[in-house]
């Protein structure tokens, strides 16, 4: 009898696990639309909301964004004056990047505050692009412009033709943008474009891996007659290689490492492997012959997600279904998050909030969100064309080159020459010290130069180069080369790892140190803290209230202070 009613509770326990686990992981059945939380916008969300660090942006048509926690709770809200493009983009450290139909470009941090605004030339015509480093790529009608993430232009590359297609990273960090002629152009990070012409209007046009993961990245193209091709550029032929026609016209689609996952006008959602363009599987999402013509397909180590205005479906990338649901009323195609949040923004001015999923995003984790895919090199970059150059350390040669890098920087035409000029800034910086770049062949350069250089290198404003900033910093004797590598840390004006607060912090608290690098500190921590916003203000304004106490010298509670009084 014990046994017996043994073996009834091991089959309810095992029942219970099993739902369990299916709910988790899914069961490819249709979701209950049932919001997990709602919450009134004021406004009807235009565009897609973007997603990242547990918290959502939307954009709304009364000239607001607004931000609300992953609970549904409101973080803040930000006033455009005037009307917005539907376009609204994060980077990792939580800036959002937004437009004014005239054609102003606004960045805001994530507290609400806004940071800076330029105009690149019109309004948005797609979403901004993060970069990988902190660098924002902005596309308006004929243009192409990269801007660091403190507002100065880098370069700007004008089109022959109005982008046809939304511009698009590729997998190694760089730009597609289809152009209204038939053809696309891959642009690198630093403005460097290679043109290639296609057979037809395209739908999307995907990046994939080099064959064996040498040699160039390739490009699938998917056209909006059915037909495929991969773009090859160390074909030997130079012919792109055609692929198997698709079952549909292609409405969105998305690549991961050597795959691409396509959703096509009639619903259908296939996965095409890179190699020779066969579909690995097929399946059906949500969608409908309705009418739609706009969704967008998700495409990361969880799965592949298909969203549209009528709902969303969840794959495993060996093609089962995670779940369906279907929206009713939603203003535009909604957003899924790394926690498994999905986010809809409604006609009656309600943004609801559902849970599908308990699977989190891997990946390494900053102060704010997921790091960077990559790198650009800019924090190790290559020898500079000059590294041989036997007088590139005497004062002419110096005057030179400086203002030589001080034009491009004014003229924001840093473009192809940002690594060159970096790596020369990093090498005049390190001169004399036991570290990379440092000349062993010639006199340490004097503080002067090496402030000038170091003040270039934060207007060139790479997030990578925040390692080479600290470490001189914090090993460096000279105060006047130590503030300037302060302040050329505010100048970045992003920290994501806190690498640089924490240098400062050691030095904040030293028995003695020289008071203009206490100056230097007060203007770098307070350019972070506006930048950066919590949670990195909150160890900002403890250190700023330190060096505004009455026993810091006068000059430096009095920055202090004005720092303080700037972030409230």
């Amino acid at each position: 009898m014990k046994y017996g009613i043994k073996r009834i509770f091991s089959g309810i326990f095992l029942l219970f696990l099993c739902l369990n686990l299916g709910a988790q992981a899914g069961d490819g059945g249709e979701a209950a639309a049932k919001p997990l939380w709602r919450q009134a916008m004021g406004g009807v969300m235009i565009g897609i909301p973007t997603v990242q660090a547990q918290s959502i942006v939307v954009v709304l048509d009364s000239g607001n964004i607004k931000a609300y926690s992953a609970q549904g709770k409101p973080l803040w809200a930000f006033f455009a004056r005037g009307r917005l493009s539907p376009y609204v983009s994060r980077s990792p450290e939580g800036t959002s990047y937004i437009s004014r139909t005239s054609g102003a470009f606004i960045a805001v941090n994530r507290s609400g505050r806004e940071l800076w605004r330029v105009n690149p030339g019109g309004p948005l015509v797609s979403p901004a692009i993060c970069g990988w480093d902190g660098r924002i790529f902005i596309p308006t009608e004929r243009r192409i412009s990269c801007f660091t993430a403190s507002g100065q232009r880098l370069w700007q590359l004008t089109l022959d033709n109005s982008l046809s297609l939304p511009l698009k990273p590729d997998q190694k960090g760089g730009l597609i943008a289809a152009l209204g002629n038939r053809t696309f152009l891959s642009v690198d990070p630093f403005g460097f474009s290679t043109a290639y012409s296609l057979r037809d209007d395209p739908a999307e046009i995907l990046s994939l891996p080099p064959v064996k993961n040498r040699g160039s990245y390739r490009f699938l193209v998917l056209y909006k007659n059915t037909q495929a091709e991969i773009i090859d550029p160390d074909a030997e032929s130079g012919r792109p290689y055609t692929l198997p026609r698709l079952p549909g016209p292609p409405l969105a689609a998305a690549s991961r490492m050597n795959r691409a996952a396509a959703l096509l006008e009639d619903g259908t959602v296939l996965l095409v492997s890179g190699d020779d363009g066969s579909f690995l599987w097929t399946g059906e999402s949500h969608r409908r012959r309705n009418g739609e013509d706009r969704a967008s397909v998700l495409y990361d180590e969880r799965g592949i997600y298909v969203l549209s205005r009528s709902g969303a479906s969840g794959f495993t990338e060996d093609g089962r279904r995670l779940w369906l649901i279907r929206l009713d009323g939603a203003a535009g195609i909604p957003a899924f998050d790394d926690e498994g949040l999905l986010y809809s923004g409604g006609s009656d001015w309600i943004l609801n909030a559902y849970r599908l999923e308990n699977r989190v995003r891997r990946g390494r984790q900053s102060l704010y969100g997921s790091m960077s895919e990559g790198r650009y090199g800019t924090g190790d970059p290559p020898p500079s064309p000059w590294a041989s150059y036997y007088y590139r350390f005497e004062e002419g040669e110096l005057k030179a080159r400086f203002a030589e890098i001080d034009n491009a920087v004014k003229k924001g035409s840093l473009g192809t020459n940002e690594l060159a000029y970096t790596a020369y800034l990093m090498e005049v910086i390190g001169a004399g010290m036991d570290q990379p770049g440092a000349s062993r062949l010639h006199p340490p350069v004097q503080p002067a130069y090496r402030a000038q250089a170091l003040e270039l290198l934060g207007s060139i404003g790479s997030r990578e180069t925040l390692p080479f900033l600290a470490d001189i910093f914090s090993r460096e004797s000279d105060p006047v080369v130590r503030a300037r590598s302060a302040r050329a840390v505010g100048a970045i004006g992003i920290d994501p790892e806190g690498l640089a607060m924490r240098a400062f912090m050691q030095s904040i608290y030293k028995a003695r140190e020289d008071d203009q690098v206490l100056m230097a500190l007060c203007s770098a921590i307070g350019a972070l803290c506006r930048f950066s916003g919590p949670p990195l203000s909150d160890t900002g304004i403890r250190l700023l209230n330190s060096l505004s106490a009455g026993d810091r010298p006068r000059p430096v509670q009095a920055q202090a202070r004005r720092e303080l009084k700037s972030l409230r």
